[in-house]
């Protein structure tokens, strides 16, 4: 792997590996441009990911000192973990479903369609659906995704069976096993997907897409690739003129390093991402870099989310087979005569009997709770995805009051769900029983929102520098080398699972870095 010199000016310091930090680094590094990335957690592989979950989620998880606020039931219920995303060389994709979904048009110019919603921030993109179209198409080609490219789906388990027949009952048209970034058959020098049935415990076929083994090695391969696991970025640091330089982070072995930049990427996820941006003030920008809006942090948004199980008379065993390939999309589109505006996914889901006892009712011990514990093997489940609203007052802000173990505020992350999402909620809910009880089901159970994966917005793009943090490339406004390059900069959630999209954004984001620096503009 090369080596970049801690005081090299011309490289491009990319602070995270996942979905959007992973990607941007080797679509950089193909173009000849040289790159350092900081990861703060380890490297794992296929070989050593575990297939266990408690022992998985300590492996993989993100689990550093954070607190909550807000009406959620997070906070009641896990108050220490607001998010379920990875900590370790790619990021959150060695953890994802595989889920890859297209934004619909609407949901990028939702201001203008929703119109104005009280205790909303709405915001149109500054892009449309036909802007993103190409780089969708990249995507979807570089992770494999099923139903693209002439690529087959993935075969359907019991799970998915027990949803197709209800669903169909009910007349929704939109079922299938899904648009997954999860090989149905070898593909890019990766086997198919072998159903071990493990997808959020690191894939250990290497068939689901991640960054881990899809993109830095080939990133590696360049020759322009600085890859250092274990290096915590502790602050962004800029010029008199404003421009940002380099950044300070922690070593493996515990030291302070400075590591001089050109250019700096940040794709930390919605949560780290504001956080570093916020550790960053400085008496030239007091309220935190490329904050001139006062939206860093604000607008955090997590998806509408819920689940809902159901027991069969029969056995089920919803576990064996890959977790996530299953979709009911009927509901996705903006149909407010529901009483909600936006829309939601029904997609198939199951839990090990650890995550199952953790989730299903946290702190509901009794006799209800063992009935489905005792009938784990019965249990069909789906999770339900939608578009929750943007609200400023839901936001990612620094808690004085707890330290990490550098001595830095860890992040506040303060959430109340706003009405729209509730009622959404309680429809998806209900639609989710109605497909149950039509096949077959003898009970049904709604499971309450749990930790975040899909966390959003809080450095959110927009035409303006006045209500937005960076523009259509992720470039923030007042600071033209430094770039939002994460889920931070969706304007809004919509009703579909991110990772595509994030993909989407930073290869753009790495054509357009790439071309600034060739015209000497960056």
């Amino acid at each position: 792997m090369a080596k970049i010199a801690f005081d090299d000016d011309s490289a491009v310091v990319i602070i995270g590996s996942g979905a959007g930090g992973g990607t941007l680094a080797n679509e950089l590094c193909q173009k000849g441009i040289k790159v350092v990335v900081l990861e703060a957690g380890a490297t794992q592989s296929v070989a050593n990911f575990i297939n266990d979950e408690w022992k998985s989620f300590s492996q993989l998880a993100w689990l550093d000192a954070r607190t909550t606020s807000g009406s959620w039931r997070i906070a009641k219920d896990f108050p220490g973990l607001p998010a379920w995303i990875c900590k370790t060389v790619g990021g959150t994709t060695t953890h994802w479903a595989g889920a890859s979904l297209r934004l619909q048009e609407h949901e990028f110019k939702v201001r203008t369609h929703y119109g104005a919603i009280k205790g909303a921030n709405l915001m149109d993109w500054p892009l449309t659906l036909q802007d993103l179209e190409p780089w969708y198409d990249k995507a979807e080609d570089k992770m494999g995704v099923t139903r693209t490219h002439g690529i087959p789906g993935l075969p359907g388990n019991n799970n998915f069976k027990v949803m197709h027949a209800g669903a169909t009952k009910l007349g929704y048209k939109e079922v299938h096993t899904g648009r997954m970034a999860i090989n149905s058959r070898p593909r890019d020098g990766r086997g198919s997907c072998q159903q071990i049935g493990f997808c959020f415990q690191g894939c250990k076929s290497g068939a689901k897409w991640s960054v881990l083994y899809a993109e830095l090695p080939k990133a590696e391969a360049t020759g322009n690739l600085d890859l250092r696991p274990e290096s915590h970025v502790t602050r962004i640091e800029h010029n008199a003129a404003g421009k940002v330089t380099g950044v300070m982070y922690v070593d493996k072995a515990g030291q302070e390093q400075r590591q001089k930049a050109r250019v700096v990427c940040v794709a930390g996820n919605a949560i780290e991402t504001p956080r570093l941006l916020l550790l960053s003030a400085s008496d030239k920008f007091r309220d935190g870099l490329a904050n001139s809006s006062g939206q860093v942090g604000r607008n955090y948004m997590r998806h509408m989310t819920g689940s809902v199980y159901a027991a069969f008379k029969e056995p089920v065993h919803m576990y064996r087979g890959t977790t996530m390939a299953g979709i009911v999309s009927d509901e996705a589109g903006n149909k407010p005569k529901r009483g909600f505006v936006g829309g939601y996914e029904m997609e198939t889901l199951s839990l090990g009997v650890p995550f199952m006892a953790a989730f299903l009712n946290p702190g509901g011990w009794g006799a209800e709770f063992a009935w489905w514990m005792e009938h784990y093997s019965q249990l069909a489940g789906m999770w339900l995805v939608g578009e929750d609203m943007p609200r400023e007052t839901n936001r990612v802000t620094l808690n004085a009051n707890v330290k990490d173990k550098y001595g830095n505020p860890v992040p506040n992350v303060h959430f109340d769900d706003h009405a729209n999402d509730i009622a959404m909620r309680n429809h998806a809910y209900t639609q989710g029983e109605r497909i149950y009880k039509a096949a077959g089901a003898i009970r049904t159970f709604r499971t309450p929102p749990y930790p975040s994966t899909h966390n959003l917005g809080t450095c959110r793009m927009g035409a303006s520098p006045a209500d937005s943090v960076c523009n259509a490339y992720g470039q923030t406004h007042d600071i033209p080398n430094l770039f939002i390059s994460d889920g931070s900069q969706f304007t809004t959630g919509g009703a579909e699972n991110p990772t595509l999209t994030i993909v989407a954004l930073a290869i753009r984001q790495a054509d357009h870095i790439a071309t600034r620096m060739s015209q000497r503009t960056l």
